[in-house]
């Protein structure tokens, strides 16, 4: 949010005195306003109230202004239309409840779904790479964003406090947390930390992504975009600058006509005020009161701030919409004079006077041409005759850079207007008339329209990279070129550069391309496309510039499986795309680990955090093991959220049972800070299956596994294996979740569907009775005589079966003390399903069997069995479990308990006065 200094003049509001008659709140200081009439002020564009005390400190700029205070735009990502409640709107001030509100994915920014047509584009700046740029120049400013904030925000100026759920007031920077008054916000250093999140955050300006029409929305992932605004939409006049979604409409004429019948009595008059040609096609209008005595003057002011256009826009004048000829409004009672057809409400027209205004100013911003530019942007004086090559000239100087070749820039035409919306300009083309042209179609439009000079040669670089998805896996690197070549045509507008890494087992690759444009056509032609039935997923990926990250920080890379645990894996990733920057958060629906993993594979240290269940964090560790070598950080320590049913390796690791909504996602990033790093043993279990079976190929449910010629199945184990009982139970679950995956939804469901399962197969036919007469067990090369069993567990790990302990706890036996690093498993086993009830009750313990590093199990018949909760019918074979040479660096939540904090972000000098030195 960009803010006005404190000054005489309040930043473009519009002010008048009012009598309140219910209890008001000061939006500057937050106090309430005292008195019997006239207790303060109010704005008739944005509704921001203030005392007359605190008049002329006001620094939040009124919404017609405050676009026009934004020196570097950035569109918000919208969600769906939501009911929202303790919230207000950016944009008119009020309450959001019991109305349909719109929320930005990326910044805390809120608004009412009729007010969107005015919101201003200040979303966090996630990607700001500037080519040239070193370290030492980087600094990060604060992104304050006004209102909404956590309960019980003190400032960290004053330390009193500065949140209110009365109205829209308090600054939060987006980035450290800080938390402060308005009017303090001029204490607060200039440059952002980060607060706390430091050590983990990606800095905004080591990312880079590249200058194309692909929205923010399609780059980080966001899955509940509406699809009109992902889709391709050509550039012109007539529809590129439209008045679009102004609410009121044509059909809400009768309703509007019968809610005004008393302004009638009150010599009122409601107008519809089209603000140009596009609108008035489209039927969309702003309605105004206006008194019938009303001078032309006043009506011209009601109708600017109708569109919150600043009171100061000059060359602006009316017309009667509905007149035979469109005539100026010049008569000493216009509203009076206006023509009303059929009986509908009185029309007028928002015009531009073009006449004999040939010559006019243009602002002109400077795009991240480095540090040499010193000024935010300029105003140049243009004519109806000026190009863009004569105004990149006079830029050029203006920003100190006279010695630059103006052929090595390029001026780009940006719209502010719902959202950021950018052109290259040609050579050419005359920008004073092209503002005259949209000022036909939108006087709104043309003030909320700018120029930026940027380099023509954009800073990403040549390397576009685009992830795809959803092919066939297991194909050669030829049949993936040939398939690619296929969907894209032969065109030499569409081929790529080059290919590469591919994720063969997941039927996935990276294809990179040389120019924007051809990346661009690329990206949507694959998006709409199909193989085998089958939508292709493409993504966008930045780059990460891994010599602009600062020593000491490893910024946390975040994968989160949104169907996991409910709704509170996407309720994370809202939080963790706020808190973080967006570019480091990635929802495994879109492609899974790998587009994360490619993105980081340049840092040379960083952690993960995996938002999901056991299944989860083995895919993340699987994902890892076949990119690893290709990256700097070939072993990243990963930390647990635990969204799943049974979360043992999270009980293990002290990350808990499960996250159920109730801790602040800020003190969750705090302890994968404080957590230590721990060694986890995995290991590989293979199974053979006997050569008068191979004709019968297992049938399994995981797609962690590998299959070579001789039908040997090989997959990396981490938690436990079991055979039997245990496993048999894990298939019932994992076929009845197959045949009705919704009704799985929540952790108390899944287990007591186990619980029903369970108890079913006391009374019916015992498919693993006398187990041990069936398999025949040998740990470290000596064969282990098997008491009579129903199920055997190989554990890793001593949590099993959502938290119990089969182990059980220490004793004084031939045994050594386990644990998940020290090279050998433990074997278990289990008497039937009694025994596994009152293992998990916590009644009993398993009966301990051996310990080892090597384990062979031979099977004789077909038999359940389950690696890390996947389960299958294992046909007769052999089973060998030995250690891995894949390692896992995981993150051991610290035992220290925090003290009560602050909900904010501030960093460790939070206590002190940041104004002081």
């Amino acid at each position: 949010m960009a803010l006005a200094k404190a000054a005489t003049t309040p930043p473009g509001h519009c002010f008048v005195k009012r009598t309140f008659h219910k209890p008001v709140y000061c939006h500057h200081c937050t106090d309430l306003l005292w008195g019997i009439i006239g207790q303060g002020y109010t704005c008739e564009v944005c509704n921001f109230v203030c005392h007359d005390k605190c008049l002329k400190t006001v620094v939040s700029p009124c919404s017609s202004v405050a676009s026009t205070l934004v020196k570097t735009p950035v569109a918000h990502c919208w969600s769906e239309p939501i009911h929202v409640r303790r919230r207000h709107c950016n944009v008119c001030r009020k309450k959001l409840d019991d109305t349909l509100a719109l929320k930005c994915e990326v910044c805390e920014y809120f608004v009412h779904v009729d007010c969107e047509d005015f919101v201003v584009p200040n979303c966090k700046d996630c990607a700001i790479f500037i080519l040239d740029k070193t370290l030492p120049q980087v600094v990060q400013q604060h992104h304050w964003r006004e209102g909404n904030l956590p309960a019980n925000s003190k400032c960290v100026v004053d330390k009193k406090t500065c949140w209110t759920a009365e109205c829209l007031a308090g600054l939060r920077c987006e980035w450290c947390g800080y938390t402060v008054h308005a009017s303090c916000s001029s204490r607060v250093p200039e440059t952002c930390t980060f607060g706390l999140l430091e050590p983990i955050m990606l800095p905004p300006s080591a990312v880079s992504i590249p200058r194309t029409e692909v929205p923010m929305e399609a780059i980080i992932g966001v899955q509940n975009r509406r699809k009109d605004t992902l889709s391709r939409e050509s550039r012109s006049i007539s529809e590129e600058f439209v008045s679009e979604g102004y609410k009121a409409r044509e059909s809400e004429e009768p309703a509007m006509r019968e809610r005004s019948k008393d302004r009638d009595e009150k010599d009122e008059e409601v107008v519809k005020v089209f603000d140009g040609n596009s609108s008035q096609r489209r039927r969309m209008f702003r309605p105004i009161t206006i008194s019938k005595t009303a001078s032309v003057a006043e009506f011209l002011t009601a109708a600017l701030r109708a569109f919150h256009l600043p009171q100061e826009v000059g060359n602006t004048y009316l017309t009667d919409a509905s007149a035979a000829e469109e005539t100026e409004l010049t008569d000493a009672l216009p509203v009076s004079k206006l023509t009303r057809r059929d009986g509908k409400r009185p029309a007028v027209f928002l015009r531009y006077r073009e006449k004999g205004n040939d010559e006019g100013q243009i602002h002109v911003y400077p795009s991240r041409l480095g540090g040499a530019v010193g000024v935010e942007h300029t105003v140049l004086p243009v004519t109806s005759h000026t190009c863009v090559t004569e105004v990149i000239s006079l830029a050029l100087k203006k920003f100190d850079l006279p010695d630059a070749n103006p052929e090595d820039y390029r001026l780009v035409e940006v719209m502010l207007d719902k959202g950021v919306s950018e052109r290259v300009m040609e050579n050419s083309e005359r920008p004073w008339e092209l503002m005259k042209a949209v000022a036909r179609e939108s006087v709104r439009q043309m003030e909320m329209m700018r120029f930026y000079l940027q380099l023509a040669k954009d800073p990403h670089g040549s390397n576009i990279a685009l992830f795809v998805g959803n092919l066939p896996p297991n194909l050669s690197q030829r049949q993936y070129d040939n398939i690619l070549t296929d969907i894209l045509g032969n065109a030499a507008g569409y081929k790529y550069s080059s290919i590469g890494p591919i994720y063969y087992e997941y039927g996935s690759m990276v294809i990179t391309y040389e120019d924007s444009d051809l990346a661009v056509r690329a990206f949507y032609t694959l998006r709409e496309s199909r193989y085998d039935d089958k939508t292709l997923l493409v993504m966008l990926l930045p780059n990460v510039q891994p010599q602009l990250i600062p020593d000491g920080v490893q910024p946390l890379l975040v994968f989160v499986n949104v169907k996991s645990g409910g709704c509170q894996g996407l309720q994370l990733i809202h939080s963790f795309r706020k808190l973080l920057n967006p570019y480091q958060v990635f929802d495994l629906d879109n492609g899974g680990p790998l587009p994360g993993l490619y993105v980081f594979r340049k840092v040379k240290s960083y952690k993960i955090l995996v938002c999901g269940g056991d299944g989860t964090i083995g895919w993340v560790l699987q994902c890892l093991d076949n990119v690893g070598q290709d990256s700097e950080c070939e072993h990243p320590a990963c930390a647990i959220v635990p969204l799943g049913t049974g979360n043992d390796l999270a009980r293990v690791l002290r990350w808990g049972p499960g996250y159920n909504g109730g801790e602040d996602p800020i003190n969750l990033l705090k302890d994968v800070i404080e957590a230590e790093e721990v060694r986890l043993d995995r290991w590989t279990v293979v199974f053979h299956v006997d050569e008068k079976m191979e004709d019968k190929p297992t049938q399994t449910n995981s797609t962690a596994g590998s299959t070579s010629e001789d039908n040997t199945q090989i997959f990396v184990m981490n938690n436990y294996f079991g055979i039997g009982i245990e496993a048999e139970l894990c298939l019932d679950f994992h076929n009845a979740r197959e045949e009705n995956p919704n009704k799985f939804n929540s952790r108390l469901h899944n287990k007591s569907v186990y619980v029903k399962m369970g108890l079913r197969k006391m009374v019916s036919r015992k498919l693993c009775k006398d187990l041990h007469k069936e398999i025949r067990l040998e740990v470290d090369g000596k064969p282990v005589e098997l008491p009579p069993l129903e199920g055997v567990i190989i554990l890793n790990i001593l949590s099993w079966g959502s938290g119990a302990n089969p182990w059980g706890p220490e004793k004084d036996d031939q045994f050594n003390k386990p644990n998940h690093w020290d090279g050998h498993l433990e074997v278990v086993g289990v008497t039937g399903i009694v025994h596994l009830g009152q293992i998990q009750s916590g009644l009993r313990s398993a009966i301990r069997i051996a310990q080892g590093g090597h384990i062979r199990i031979k099977l004789n018949s077909e038999l359940p069995v389950q690696v890390d909760g996947e389960p299958w019918n294992q046909a007769p074979g052999e089973v060998v479990v030995l250690k891995s040479a894949l390692k896992a660096t995981m993150l051991k939540k610290s035992k220290i308990k925090r003290r009560n904090t602050e909900s904010s972000l501030q960093g460790p000098n939070g206590d002190r006065d940041p104004a002081e030195p």
